[in-house]
C-alpha cells in the first residue's frame, strides 16, 4: 500500500500524556544551526551541548524571521497518516510530506516545529538527512566526532545525523529529509529510519520516488 502524501501537518495517535518540552525550547526558539566563527571550547567537565552554536546569519536558507511561523501552519484539519506494510511492521505511524529534493530539509524543519507545537520534547526527535548534512550536524562534526555523538547520548535536544550513520540511535519520532543521495543510499535509509522510529516516522521528499524505493505502488 503506497504512502499517501499529506500537507505538512503532524498528527499522532500515541497513547498517554505528551512529553513536556525542555525548558526554554519551543517551536519559536531558533533552530540549532551554526553561527559564524569558531565555537569556544566548553569548560572541563561541561557537557558538549553547552556550547551549541546560535542561529546563523543571512547565508542560511531563509525560513522567515526568527520566531515567525512557517508559511504553511496546520489548520483545523488533522489527517491521519497512512502507513505502508513496512511501517505497520515496525509499529510506528508514518506520514509522508511531499517536497522537492532541494526543499526536503526545509520541510523537515517545519515538521520539527509542528512536533514541538504538538507537545513533543526536543529530546524525542531525531532528524536524518540522506544527502547533504544538516548545517548543525556539519558544524558540530567539525569539532570532532566524540563531542558530536556525546550530544546524542546527552539526549537533551533535537539531534541531527546522516541517515547512513549507524551510531544514530532510535527516538520516539524520526524525521527523514530525502534531500539527496543515490537510489541505493535512500533505499537503505528509509527502512533503517523505520526501525529507529518508536512512535512516528515523518518522511519529507518526492512521494513517487519514496514509494518506488519502498517497493509500493499506487
Amino acid at each position: 500500500m503506497p504512502l499517501i502524501p499529506e500537507e505538512p501537518q503532524i498528527h499522532e495517535s500515541v497513547p498517554g500524556p505528551r512529553a513536556t518540552p525542555a525548558a526554554g525550547r519551543t517551536a519559536s526558539t531558533p533552530r540549532p544551526v551554526p553561527g559564524p566563527g569558531p565555537r569556544p571550547a566548553p569548560p572541563r567537565g561541561a557537557p558538549a551541548a553547552s556550547a551549541r552554536p546560535g542561529k546563523p546569519g543571512p547565508a542560511t536558507p531563509s525560513r522567515g524571521p526568527a520566531g515567525a511561523p512557517p508559511a504553511q501552519r496546520p489548520g483545523p484539519k488533522q489527517p491521519t497518516a497512512t502507513a505502508g506494510a513496512a511501517g505497520a511492521a515496525s509499529g510506528a505511524q508514518i506520514q509522508l510530506i511531499p517536497a522537492p529534493q532541494n526543499g526536503a530539509l526545509d520541510a523537515a524543519e517545519e515538521a520539527v516545529d509542528l512536533l514541538l507545537d504538538s507537545g513533543r520534547a526536543p529530546s524525542d526527535i531525531l532528524v536524518l538527512t540522506t544527502g547533504e548534512l544538516h548545517p548543525w550536524a556539519a558544524h558540530e562534526l567539525s569539532f570532532g566526532e566524540a563531542a558530536y555523538w556525546a550530544q546524542q547520548d546527552a539526549a537533551d535536544d533535537v539531534f541531527y545525523a546522516d541517515a547512513t550513520a549507524e551510531r544514530a540511535t532510535g527516538r520516539p519520532v524520526v524525521v527523514v529529509a530525502v534531500n539527496g543521495g543515490d537510489e541505493q543510499t535512500v533505499a537503505r535509509a528509509l527502512p533503517a529510519a523505520m526501525t529507529r522510529a518508536g512512535a512516528l516516522l515523518v518522511v519529507c521528499g518526492d512521494p513517487e520516488r519514496i514509494n518506488a524505493l519502498l517497493g509500493v505502488h499506487a
